[in-house]
């Protein structure tokens, strides 16, 4: 590990109002994580979605200091670093275009190996609640034992979730919302102990990060992107499972929930869900196997290729397949220029460039369709 490098990668997830897409667009024009610290504001103003107040901003901050004590932090804690352009980063994430650019893992599960199911709900999950989600993680370990069961390691289902994953053999991995230097809620710390024995504690925050709402808010979208599908097995009308569904819609994933009385509230949530068309229903983990269709299939076949597709991509490429994954009808070259936001020359010769990948195909109309 280049731990030079290291500091230059955590540096930029550290400047203020640069979040994943613009620090992936920073990347790309400037070429590398360290260009970003020596170059002008005056030519940084000039790259699209930064202007002179960023540019401004990333001159001024100081925040080479901080990733160096960082970098310290993993190298002494044997934390595993998850750069985007990495080949060991979650493939399903790199499909996502606001995926973090840098994640943190402690533990011993191969995060491109598998079923990664996502099973969120409230926290203040009912006893019915519980028996659901822990019959489905049995089933599941039975039918399907490659499974992957991710969660937030919080109270209620999350937790449940996990418990239920480690009794039965199975992988599980915990998405936080802080630093791996603590475990929210504390009381699960004995649980997350084990989860690192046979799966991981993920994050996209360094050390010292307090838990937050807002984070928790941000780190559903992993819990979303990094899983094949996402399973709310209870949920009340509002709340956080509900905002990991409507992001696991926004990335095409699949998602079910499990229905309840409509006088119940923490299944008015999955009745909205399954109402709206947002979540298909199931009643066990045979209706979710069926529905992924991985009935006697190994499954396992297109994972090599998949991840080959996004290694060799440069940053900028990385993130027009995460843009036509969210749109399966394809999407027209000039509207894919707005969402970059660059000109429509560069962008067609990116797209010609996938092509030439065979990433992308041109339909009629200069609408562009990613190839699965």
């Amino acid at each position: 590990m280049n731990y030079d490098q290291l500091q230059y990668r955590i540096a930029v997830t550290l400047i203020r109002g640069i979040g994943p897409n613009l620090a992936k667009n920073l990347i790309a024009y400037l070429g590398n994580e360290q260009a970003i610290f020596k170059e002008k504001a005056q030519n940084l103003s000039k790259i699209p979605g930064i202007g002179d107040v960023l540019s401004r901003e990333i001159v001024n901050q100081n925040v080479l200091k901080r990733a160096e004590e960082e970098v310290n932090f993993v190298i002494k804690n044997k934390i595993q670093p998850l750069y985007f352009t990495d080949r060991d980063y979650p493939y399903r994430l790199k499909e996502c275009s606001d995926s973090p650019i840098m994640l943190y893992s402690r533990g011993n599960c191969d995060v491109n190996a598998g079923r990664f199911v996502a099973i969120v709900g409230t926290r203040n999950a009912t006893d019915a609640g519980k028996d659901v989600c822990k019959k489905l993680i049995t089933e599941l370990a039975s039918l399907e034992p490659r499974c992957v069961i991710v969660s937030g390691l919080a109270y209620g289902v999350d937790i449940c979730a996990h418990k239920a994953a480690v009794d039965t053999g199975m992988p599980t991995i915990g998405i936080v919302g802080h630093g791996l230097d603590r475990i929210y809620p504390s009381v699960h710390r004995p649980v997350a102990k084990k989860m690192v024995e046979n799966g991981l504690l993920l994050t996209e925050y360094i050390s010292g990060t307090n838990p937050d709402r807002q984070n928790f808010v941000q780190r559903n979208r992993i819990i979303a992107g990094i899983s094949d599908v996402t399973v709310v097995v209870e949920s009340a009308a509002r709340g956080g499972a509900l905002i990991t569904a409507e992001a696991a819609n926004e990335y095409n994933r699949d998602v079910f929930a499990f229905p309840g009385r409509v006088t119940d509230e923490f299944s008015a949530g999955c009745n909205a869900l399954i109402k709206s068309n947002k979540a298909a229903l199931i009643e066990s983990a045979a209706d979710l196997i069926r529905f992924m269709s991985w009935e006697n299939k190994t499954g396992m076949e297109n994972l090599p290729v998949q991840t080959a597709l996004f290694v060799d991509l440069t940053p900028q490429e990385q993130s027009i397949i995460g843009i036509l994954r969210q749109h399966q009808d394809g999407l027209q070259m000039n509207e894919l220029a707005v969402k970059m936001e660059q000109s429509v020359s560069k962008t067609s010769a990116m797209l010609l460039e996938l092509e030439f990948k065979g990433a992308v195909k041109c339909l009629p109309g200069n609408v562009y369709k990613i190839i699965k």
